[in-house]
């Protein structure tokens, strides 16, 4: 296995909620900080409960976990403690996700959220050489007026995020129910992108295309659904931001080697590998790189390509996607 090439590979990540990187160790420690009551005994009790058979049951600890993060500091810990994990994996740059509401929604301000996770970022370049952007999601199981509050509260410190997301229980909520606040986020300055075809159908895939006409695909996994729209995504030069060990761990797919992302590559789509929520679904995105380059014996010349699909399609300007490609290039020549 390619292990030591993966390890050294440099590489973005560009689908991770950073609610979601919150490690058991560090969601104990703030708890206790914070004295907030946890419905756990110890660390290995919040590691058995991070076993889940579909996105929901996920979703319920996720917020519970979330909800002991209050003070600048705890969410400058979290992110902190994410960027330094990229750093130990060579990820070069990362786009960041955060959810608002769920933290506004508890009284806590957006000040608070925006400024420990920038503050966090903008430490991480200096002292870890790993630079970052924030992309602020929308919660698609609230109301599209909810996600108007948050495009309010944000306008203050709109030079701290490059784009809007949408995420969240994606079944039930089409991408055609945040219309208006994505066409209202784009009159803003904000890139839009969408979590699509993760739960849903292919419909909600070409709902983001056409409706919100985002940028980039998060997940993306059921476009293989209909073969016009693989046709149609290539076409616009879109990337998808796909999640192994999220998928397996929601049940998305039932294992990695049943996985579609070689199938994927093999069509022309540009693909890229991601943790999503590093801290609930078994691993950090080498951990992803290394299990999907198992199960589907992913080749070095494949490997090469994700990751130079990871700086061409992130958010950064050209000149800097330029550096890190040439970067990566050296380090494969060389390996």
């Amino acid at each position: 296995m390619l292990k030591n090439f993966i390890q050294n590979l440099p590489k973005a990540e560009l689908h991770l909620h950073i609610e979601g990187t919150f490690e058991p160790e560090l969601m104990f420690e703030i708890a206790k900080r914070n004295n907030i009551q946890i419905p756990f005994a110890s660390v290995e009790e919040i590691k058995a409960a991070y076993e889940f058979d579909c996105l929901q049951d996920f979703l319920d600890i996720y917020y519970q976990g979330a909800n002991v993060l209050i003070h600048e500091q705890d969410f400058y810990d979290l992110t902190y403690s994410y960027l330094q994990k990229c750093a130990a994996q060579n990820v070069r740059h990362t786009e960041i996700m955060f959810d608002p509401q769920t933290h506004t929604d508890r009284g806590v301000s957006f000040e608070t959220v925006i400024s420990g996770i920038s503050k966090a970022t903008k430490d991480a370049e200096k002292n870890l050489q790993v630079s970052s952007l924030l992309i602020m999601s929308y919660l698609r199981h609230l109301s599209e007026e909810e996600a108007f509050k948050t495009l309010e509260a944000s306008l203050p410190f709109k030079h701290l995020i490059t784009a809007v997301g949408l995420d969240s229980s994606e079944k039930g909520n089409p991408p055609s129910k945040f219309k208006n606040v994505f066409k209202a986020s784009v009159k803003e300055g904000y890139i839009p992108l969408a979590h699509a075809g993760e739960e849903g159908n292919a419909d909600y895939v070409w709902e983001a295309l056409d409706i919100l006409g985002i940028q980039r695909i998060d997940h993306g996994n059921n476009s293989l659904q209909d073969p016009k729209l693989i046709q149609e995504i290539i076409k616009r030069d879109i990337a998808l931001t796909v999640c192994p060990l999220s998928n397996t761990a929601l049940q998305v797919v039932d294992d990695l080697k049943n996985h579609p992302l070689k199938k994927m590559l093999d069509m022309g789509l540009k693909v890229t590998i991601n943790s999503d929520d590093p801290a609930y679904f078994g691993g950090q995105i080498n951990t992803n790189f290394e299990a999907i380059t198992s199960a589907l014996d992913l080749s070095k010349d494949m490997l090469y390509q994700l990751a130079k699909n990871s700086f061409q399609y992130s958010l950064l300007p050209s000149k800097r996607k330029e550096i890190y490609i040439k970067e990566l290039d050296t380090y494969n020549k060389n390996n």
